[in-house]
């Protein structure tokens, strides 16, 4: 998002943090109901054209909401659309995409309050790494002739019992409304949104045999160091990676053996 609708996302995040800070507020319920009007909004390009419109008083567009989602969502699900509306958006498309961040966080609030954020996070990485492993999982959680109910049976009987609700939930969303986006795409901006969840940076760390507890400390401090954010270690086991490791941060990709990154990483901080 560029210009105006970065400043509104923005805007409508620490409306939602704010919102979920209190202990009245069920983010899992609330993130179902973004979830639905995301769903709408998707769907009804006349609508989320209107609620955008430049044109229009933003009272008058948070009134419209107001009126169409009053009794279909809580109060505090349409309030939070209402304000939305009332701020400028670029294009009609960036307030859908808003609204599905905004559940999706919403739903790791729920994980976070119930002190599984990590695992939250954990279990999406290493779904997306079953999936880009399986060219035949990835082809029935695509298949677009493939109903919705279809692929939420498959789903559960994949990650029921053995994931968190809220990894289920988000995983779920993500295959049955995928927006344009692949799957293996989607489900690495759910990681990165857990991460920032907790100010952390995501590092996908490849290594050719298991980390040690030492080496995980050693390796997750001196990141966090360099990069000055904490940092959460995504770890993954490649033979191919012969005696050494290879650490991605973003766009950033770090190759060369443990030891001499580890001293590197000390030599830069010490400079």
């Amino acid at each position: 998002m560029n210009g105006a609708s970065r400043e509104a996302l923005a805007a409508a995040r620490e409306r939602l943090d704010a919102l979920t800070d209190s202990t009245s507020v069920d983010a899992g319920s609330l993130a179902e109901e973004l979830a639905a009007v995301t769903a709408l909004l998707h769907r009804e390009v006349s609508l989320r054209r209107v609620l955008t419109d430049p044109a229009q008083p933003g009272e008058t567009k948070a009134d419209l909401a107001q009126r169409l989602l009053g009794t279909q969502v809580s109060g505090n699900a349409a309030d939070l659309v209402a304000g939305m509306v009332r701020s400028r958006w670029s294009q009609p498309r960036d307030l859908v995409d808003a609204l599905e961040e905004l559940a999706d966080l919403a739903d790791l609030t729920a994980a976070q309050k119930a002190g599984a954020l990590d695992t939250v996070e954990d279990e999406l990485f290493r779904f997306g790494r079953i999936v880009s492993s399986s060219n035949d999982l990835r082809t029935a959680l695509t298949d677009r002739k493939a109903t919705a109910s279809a692929k939420s049976g498959l789903l559960h009987s994949l990650l029921g019992r053995k994931a968190h609700p809220v990894t289920e939930r988000l995983v779920t969303r993500l295959v049955n409304a995928p927006r344009g986006r692949s799957l293996e795409a989607g489900l690495q901006s759910l990681s990165k949104l857990a991460a920032e969840r907790r100010n952390r940076m995501v590092a996908v760390v490849t290594s050719a045999v298991p980390l040690s507890d030492s080496q995980k400390q050693r390796l997750g401090a001196g990141l966090a160091k360099l990069y000055g954010r904490q940092m959460h270690l995504n770890l993954d086991v490649d033979p191919s990676v012969v005696g050494g490791i290879r650490v991605q941060v973003g766009d950033e990709l770090i190759n060369g053996s443990l030891a001499d990154r580890l001293e590197d990483v000390s030599r830069r901080l010490a400079s």
